[in-house]
């Protein structure tokens, strides 16, 4: 039997919204360089992330991974709740 290895990706962020039953809106920020002007510029973007027992809060840092489509909008799913 060999061990498969995970290929799924794996993000940090910040829990927007906790509204919603099971799931949750994730924040994930990262730095790019703006193509004209060579700076170094914040981008953020939003997943909705499914949560089974609705245990992430507002403001909580947490680890989300990607998964099998749950919904329309939801390809996410809650891994841990870092802070």
């Amino acid at each position: 039997m060999t061990k498969r290895l995970s290929k799924r990706k794996v993000r940090v962020g910040v829990v927007l919204s906790d509204k919603m039953d099971k799931t949750i809106v994730v924040r994930i920020d990262r730095l790019t360089t703006h193509k004209k002007y060579s700076r170094v510029v914040k981008r953020a973007t939003k997943f909705k992330v499914h949560d089974e027992q609705n245990q992430a809060k507002v403001a909580d840092k947490v680890r989300i991974m990607e998964t099998r489509p749950f919904s329309k909008e939801k390809r996410w799913r809650l891994v841990e709740i870092i802070k």
